[in-house]
């Protein structure tokens, strides 16, 4: 998302908490929300403001200005009530985007139901991505996109090198789109056909599970 933009993270256990310091650094104004001082006092010198507040207390959320902000993460996850109570909250309050995390599929389920924007399993998905990175050993990322696609980073294979695109033909053989390459400090978009692979490159691809993995 580009631009400096106003997140509201309410629930600030791990995840939330994380969610709320890389927003910050990023250059994001964030307001980090939850019931318990001790998890706000350690917040607050990360985020642009820290508040203890009942997030299900639709009055405080109207108190802390939730219709001003362009995204709100639920990051509740171990109250599933709690966390479709806040993210009904949110969006009737006419949030533009609502993150909330799931405990499980049921859970997810009832949030979508309730008008979340986007589901997340950070624990879940995290454990998928590590599983795939020990099994391929060469994918160093990972990225889910809809349908059957992701975005994988992955050292170039050592028969590639050596060679152009054109002549190892990634698209004809592999079924796969190169996006860009890694190759030390600096990153190649989009690069040409006549482009060269080095011993070391890490190349951007995108295309099927299954194509990712024939390689």
């Amino acid at each position: 998302m580009k631009g400096r933009k106003q997140f509201l993270v309410l629930g600030l256990g791990r995840f939330g908490a994380s969610v709320a310091r890389h927003l910050c650094q990023m250059g994001h104004e964030v307001l980090a929300v939850d019931s318990d001082e001790k998890l706000v006092d350690a917040i607050a010198p990360f985020v642009t403001q820290a508040v203890q507040a009942n997030a299900t207390d639709e009055d405080a959320l109207v108190q802390l200005g939730i219709r001003d902000f362009d995204a709100a993460i639920v990051a509740i996850g171990s109250n599933t009530r709690d966390s479709i109570l806040v993210t009904v909250l949110c969006k009737e309050a006419g949030v533009p985007l609502v993150i909330a995390k799931a405990v499980d599929d049921l859970h997810a389920k009832v949030l979508r139901k309730v008008g979340a924007d986007r589901v997340v399993f950070p624990e879940r998905d995290m454990g998928q991505r590590v599983a795939r990175t020990l099994d391929t050993p060469n994918i160093i990322e990972l990225i889910e996109l809809s349908g059957d696609y992701q975005i994988a980073e992955l050292f170039a294979p050592d028969a590639w090198c050596g060679k152009t695109l054109v002549e190892v033909n990634v698209r004809r053989n592999y079924g796969l789109s190169i996006v860009g390459i890694r190759r030390g400090k600096d990153f190649l978009a989009s690069p040409g056909a006549d482009m060269t692979l080095h011993e070391g490159d890490i190349l951007v691809v995108l295309g099927k599970q299954r194509d990712i993995d024939s390689i």
